[in-house]
């Protein structure tokens, strides 16, 4: 039994996947805004945990545990709530110009003390958002062949899912510094602060009313 994927449907799941990856969402703006007041390098950490949130909604909508959660509501308001009520304390932080996360003179230590927080941020947004299982459920099942063998086909799906999300984190991540350093010839921090709070606390409240 051939377990391949056939090229038929990499060809029509690809450029699916990139179009809904690429569009402006929770995940790309955090990216984005991270991008602009941290930088694209320590902005991985936060990849990290959002592609490790999108691998288990992956394997979660493939395994028709995600159909439950969608049934059941209730399971996601716990998560929501906490990280967009998160959010939204990080993006107030950064409107007044406080906070490891606003912008100010870097240092090791902020490093080492935000890595944490930051792939937990990205893990949470990530699986809190019921939009992002509705898609899985909708996006993966019709792609995969039933009369085949399952494991090599999730895992060649997963392998170009991550693939094309942390591309397209990289990239938000990187409008967001350019977004920076253009403002940073033209404006203050505080500006910049205000700014990047305003896209967080809007991510907050997306999290947690989405």
């Amino acid at each position: 039994m051939n377990s391949m994927i056939n090229p038929s449907v990499l060809t029509v799941f690809i450029p699916t996947f990139f179009f809904v990856s690429a569009t402006p969402g929770m995940c790309m703006t955090l990216s984005m805004t991270l991008g602009m007041t941290i930088g694209v390098r320590r902005t991985f950490w936060m990849m990290w945990g959002e592609l490790l949130g999108v691998g288990l909604v992956s394997l979660a909508a493939v395994a028709g545990v995600a159909a439950l959660m969608l049934n059941y509501p209730a399971a996601f308001l716990v998560l929501k709530y906490i990280g967009g009520a998160y959010l939204g304390y990080l993006g107030i932080q950064m409107w007044r110009s406080k906070g490891k996360m606003a912008l100010c003179e870097e240092n090791e230590t902020t490093i080492k003390l935000s890595a944490r927080g930051l792939a937990l941020q990205g893990f949470v947004t990530a699986i809190a958002n019921p939009k992002g299982w509705a898609f899985m459920i909708s996006l993966l099942p019709p792609f995969i062949d039933p009369l085949q063998s399952l494991a090599p086909q999730v895992t060649i799906l997963l392998l170009i899912i991550l693939t094309i999300e942390f591309c397209c984190l990289i990239s938000y991540a990187a409008g967001g510094r350019t977004l920076r350093n253009v403002l940073r010839q033209k404006s203050t921090l505080k500006t910049m602060n205000r700014i990047a709070g305003t896209l967080m606390i809007g991510v907050g409240i997306w999290l947690a009313a989405g």
